[in-house]
């Protein structure tokens, strides 16, 4: 395959597509997403074979246990899909939108519109539902889509490809709005990557390495995030049954995923009694605890934290401990050590509880909450394209509205400026 040619040709019919979308009604839209939900039912037992066909070639292969849950997809999950694709359909549709309107002295009016991307690039490993997430998030933005999934996903990517081509097609939307790329060969996101003629915006998803890797490399504007370096701090004022459930459901629920707390931070006044209980909860899961010189001391099944492990995005059975003075000090090391994807404190005090959510640097903070819920579909954007990290046109958990856009528009009746 000429992969240069080939990345050219979905490069100009997503080009085409996205024009056609920008303008397309919110029934059509929608009813394109029923579509493709209503497939993805029907076919589950299909996606299910295909599935295991990626799953023992990864295991195959040896990818670790981190990818393979990622790359899992049961029931539960195809349910999930189609459920995102629901809240997708009953959410407002933001193209058109025309806000903020003021007079001006001159005698104009001047507004804003909310306006697709045009099109999206996105590069992801493992994770099937990717593919239906993101075709649902672009179709109702109005945008087109040219998604790469990983090699390891590509039996059921594929398949899910022709359910979302069966969605669009039967709701008389172009087919080459979402299209997913057939070769596995790299060359393809190098040039994915690089076509600023035909892609508006990459959204990478996946291991660091990739993600860095398309943040060094492209030419086109990317939203992204490189890990997940989550945090959970117990506060003096925390209620110890609250800190206990929030910290086993934020590490343990799910270990390879980037919204997963990899660091507990607890207020020195409260170490004494409630570690040893929150470090018996985390071992009776099998988590290995890399504590500070402190922690070591009260938790004996602890072992010695190097600087690098508080920096470290773990995605494995592993957390680091640190005991802190207060809650300055834990805004500090999270400041300083988190990847700004989530923190959460545990707090009685409504006063520290604001001053955590103001001073904290990162695109998701909580108060009382598990860092699990950093979500695009608990937050109720129907699914995530990705996660951000950033701070310009997108932070937090990416959706809808994140795959927009503004421009201004100016209303007048014969004005001219003097």
């Amino acid at each position: 395959m000429d992969i240069k040619n080939y990345m050219q040709q979905l490069g100009i019919a997503a080009r085409k597509a996205s024009r056609f979308m920008a303008s397309a009604d919110t029934n059509i839209k929608n009813q394109a997403l029923t579509n493709i939900g209503d497939a993805i039912l029907r076919e589950k037992e299909a996606l299910l074979v295909a599935n295991k066909l990626d799953l023992d070639a990864a295991r195959a292969s040896g990818l670790d246990e981190a990818m393979l849950d990622r790359l899992t997809i049961t029931e539960k999950s195809i349910k999930t899909m189609v459920e995102g694709l629901k809240q997708i359909v009953s959410l407002a549709d933001p193209i058109g939108e025309m806000t903020d309107f003021k007079y001006r002295p001159s005698g104009i009016q001047i507004g804003k519109m909310r306006v697709p991307l045009g099109v999206i690039g996105i590069i992801y490993e493992a994770r099937p539902n990717v593919t239906v997430d993101a075709a649902g998030l672009c179709i109702k933005s109005g945008n087109a889509a040219i998604l790469r999934g990983g090699s390891e996903a590509i039996h059921c990517n594929q398949a899910l490809a022709k359910l979302v081509h069966e969605g669009l097609e039967k709701a008389g939307l172009p087919t080459t709005a979402v299209q997913v790329v057939e070769t596995t060969d790299r060359a393809a996101v190098g040039e994915l990557i690089t076509m600023k003629q035909y892609v508006d915006v990459i959204v990478p998803r996946g291991g660091k390495g990739l993600i860095e890797r398309i943040s060094n490399d492209a030419r086109i504007p990317v939203i992204k995030h490189l890990d997940g370096n989550c945090h959970v701090y117990v506060d003096d004022d925390a209620d110890f049954d609250k800190a206990l459930r929030i910290l086993e459901n934020s590490k343990t629920q799910r270990l390879g995923t980037c919204n997963t707390a990899e660091s507990l931070l607890i207020a020195r006044s409260v170490a004494k009694e409630m570690l040893p209980k929150l470090a018996d909860m985390l071992t009776s899961h099998s988590i290995e605890i890399r504590g500070c010189a402190e922690t070591c001391t009260l938790v004996k099944q602890a072992v010695p934290a190097s600087d690098e492990d508080f920096y470290t995005e773990y995605l494995a059975a592993i957390i680091s401990c640190k005991i802190v003075g207060g809650l300055e000090e834990a805004i500090a090391h999270i400041n300083q050590h988190s990847s700004q994807h989530t923190e959460a404190i545990v707090t009685e005090n409504y006063t520290k509880a604001r001053k955590f959510l103001r001073e904290v640097d990162s695109s998701s903070v909580m108060v009382n909450a598990s860092t699990r819920f950093a979500d695009g579909f608990e937050y109720g954007l129907g699914a995530e394209i990705g996660i951000s990290t950033d701070k310009l046109h997108a932070r937090g958990p990416v959706g809808l509205e994140g795959l927009t856009s503004l421009k201004y528009i100016v209303l007048g009746d014969g004005h001219v400026r003097a």
